[in-house]
Parts: structure tokens; sequence; C-alpha cells
């Protein structure tokens, strides 16, 4: 199974566990010390998860948006033709 995969599965299995530590909470209340460390074992380990998907160099590049190369040629004046300049008007002036 690839990396990728393995991480998705992780997670789908921590994010079950949340439920059903939430659940438990529910059940037994949030008061006791026991309950309290098992909620911050769970959310750590979730923050363990997604900094060991974060740290992943494969992962990463897959998450940045694509690069778009802009030409270093200058545009063609006539793309301008007829438009004006944004705030200060038609460039032929008022009454034209």
């Amino acid at each position: 199974m690839a990396l990728h995969d393995e991480l998705a599965s992780a997670q789908r299995c921590l994010d079950e566990l949340h439920r059903y530590v939430k659940r438990l909470e529910q059940q037994l209340g949030s008061g006791g010390l026991e309950m309290r460390r098992v909620r911050v074992d769970t959310d750590r380990l979730r923050e363990s998860l997604a900094l060991l998907r974060d740290a992943d160099p494969a992962l990463a590049q897959s998450k940045r948006p694509d690069l778009v190369s802009i030409p270093d040629t200058p545009y063609d004046n006539t793309l301008w033709t007829d438009s004006d300049d944004e705030g200060l008007g038609a460039h032929h002036g008022p009454g034209h």
C-alpha cells in the first residue's frame, strides 16, 4: 500500500476513534482524569498524524498549486484598444 493510502487509512481510524471517545465521554462524563487523558491522547494522535502528512515531501508537493509561467515578452498593445483605465476614465477624454 502506498504511503498516501496508509496515511489516509490511519486518518480514518483516528476519526473513528475520536467518535468513540466522544460517545464514551457522553456516557461517562468529561470530569474524570482518565476520560480527559483519553481525549487528550486521541487529539494528540490526530495532530501527530497531520504533522506526518505535512512532513512527507510527496504529499506536500501534491498540495502545492500548479505554477503558471508568465512570458517575458510584452503584451500586444491591440489588446488594450478601446479600454479605459480603471478610475481614470476614457483615454480620449470627455465628450468623445
